[in-house]
């Protein structure tokens, strides 16, 4: 399974180099899944939390497994066999831990290798939904459902401007 998905993507990969309107420039973002993991009995920890705040993984339509616009689970396995297009999310991490820590009403910091440390015992769904919900209001342009987009605050209010 793992050679025809190579083939397809190099398939894929010829046919938009050499005609981009026929291969179509859709595309949809699919996100690394969170680790999120238990330390001790009453905090959790988000292991790839920085990761997760820094990139993107930018896959085809044309590729015949369905993926659910943002999807974090394990498709991603299937996406990464094949595809290493990656783009920057243009997020500081401290806006995204100050968003995960209101939704989820605890508090947290970061530890020193840079992992998100919450108070509670939370499992990996409830970080998987807030995400969802923080890159469809700060990261996905509304008009043209990009994720290349740039966040900026002006006078104490956040505007997102598409970078197509």
């Amino acid at each position: 399974m793992g050679i025809s998905l190579q083939l397809l993507g190099r398939v894929f990969n010829i046919l938009r180099e050499n005609n981009p309107e026929l291969a179509g420039d859709r595309r949809r973002t699919v996100m690394r899944p969170p680790q999120v993991l238990r330390e001790g009995t009453k905090k959790t920890v988000f292991v790839n939390f920085m990761d997760l705040c820094k990139t993107y993984e930018q896959t085809s339509l044309i590729f015949l497994f369905k993926l659910v616009r943002l999807t974090i689970s394990s498709d991603f396995d299937v996406c990464a066999a094949f595809l290493n297009n990656y783009f920057r999310m243009h997020r500081q991490p401290d806006h995204v831990m100050n968003f995960l820590l209101a939704e989820l009403g605890t508090s947290g910091s970061l530890d020193g290798q840079q992992r998100l440390v919450v108070k509670g015992r939370f499992a990996p769904k409830n970080f998987e939904g807030i995400l969802r919900r923080y890159v469809t209001e700060y990261v996905i342009c509304l008009g043209c459902k990009s994720p290349d987009t740039i966040l900026s605050k002006e006078n104490r209010l956040f505007f997102l401007r598409c970078e197509k």
